[in-house]
């Protein structure tokens, strides 16, 4: 009779950095905010979007952006969310959906241009994408060199 005997997960090789934790924990709350803005804006009519600081011009133009945009938003925002807590928790699966998360959030990037929403909403909201995207790409660098480290299971 053969017995065998369980035994543990090996420690990963290499430590996790306190920037990094950092790093992923802005992430996480930066996406969770991100989650919020994206359930004001989806699921508010126009009164809701006015009442909410738009003005009516505004509101009209996001009520009749096409599904699409709605779609890349909620892939950047809860990929942002799941892909943070993932690289929390030291997982190498936060790579392909930090990945996801930064390509939603370009495809949106492209739809404000594309639909006028940059154009009515002014400098601010380009400044504003722009440095989402450049988090979302942030994190997946992240997440990569972590994962080539060896921080990442």
């Amino acid at each position: 009779m053969t017995t065998t005997t369980a035994t543990p997960a090996a420690p990963l090789a290499a430590p996790y950095p306190l920037a990094a934790r950092l790093a992923a924990g802005f992430g996480l709350v930066w996406s969770l905010f991100g989650v919020f803005q994206f359930v004001v804006q989806t699921f508010n009519d126009e009164a809701g979007l006015v009442a909410n600081g738009m003005t009516a011009a505004q509101a009209q133009l996001y009520a009749g952006l096409p599904v699409w945009m709605a779609v890349a938003f909620a892939a950047g925002t809860i990929g942002g969310t799941l892909g943070s807590t993932l690289l929390l928790v030291r997982r190498r699966a936060s790579v392909p959906v930090l990945a996801v998360s930064l390509a939603a959030y370009v495809a949106l990037w492209a739809g404000d241009a594309a639909y006028g929403v940059f154009a009515l909403f002014g400098t601010p909201q380009v400044a504003v994408l722009s440095f989402v995207v450049a988090v979302a790409a942030g994190l997946l660098w992240l997440a990569r060199r972590l994962a080539a480290r060896g921080v990442l299971a």
